[in-house]
């Protein structure tokens, strides 16, 4: 799974910005690092423009179409909280455990989870800070919603066990992530 690239706006300002002029270099050198990893394997994105420009030059070089997925999209913007304040609801939800947030927010854990556990072939995905913690944490038995401050282009390897089970076989490169 692949983090996605730094995006032009936050996620209080734009609920599907573009990359930035660094987002687009990032993307880039992640499509540059897996394709000389070996051959062409399916490609996966979330609806999100983000994640999908990330995709590109990776789906480019190995001449392949990705699949668009929402199983692999941001976790879900709360109803009633106003674009300005979704960061700061992020960072407090963050700051806890899925169990917390109530069974919509389970649910989207254990489907992206389960989406990844289904996976029956080598797969390059697309997705984001959130659900990558969460399979993360569905792999260790780890309820936070943060476990992994992942950057951006960061690739977390994980491995199916063939019956849905996952294991973290490598987690991307971390930083002090500024959720905007």
């Amino acid at each position: 799974m692949v983090r996605h690239g730094r995006a032009a706006a936050g996620w209080d300002a734009d609920p599907d910005p573009p990359l930035d002029v660094l987002g687009r270099s990032q993307a880039a050198a992640v499509a540059a690092r897996l394709a000389a990893s070996g051959s062409a394997r399916p490609i996966v994105t979330s609806p999100l423009r983000r994640c999908q420009e990330t995709a590109a030059p990776l789906a480019s070089r190995w001449n392949v179409t990705p699949v668009i997925d929402a199983a692999v999209a941001e976790i879900p913007s709360p109803v009633g909280v106003p674009m300005g304040q979704r960061v700061a609801w992020l960072r407090q939800a963050m700051a806890g455990e899925w169990a917390a947030l109530g069974s919509d927010y389970t649910d989207y854990r254990d489907a992206v989870a389960a989406w990844i556990g289904a996976r029956s072939e080598d797969t390059v995905v697309f997705s984001h800070f959130v659900a990558i913690n969460a399979a993360i944490g569905a792999a260790t038995g780890d309820d936070r919603l943060l476990i992994a401050s992942l950057d951006n282009c960061s690739v977390t390897t994980f491995e199916v066990d063939g019956t849905g089970g996952l294991r973290v076989v490598e987690v991307g490169t971390q930083a002090d992530t500024l959720i905007r």
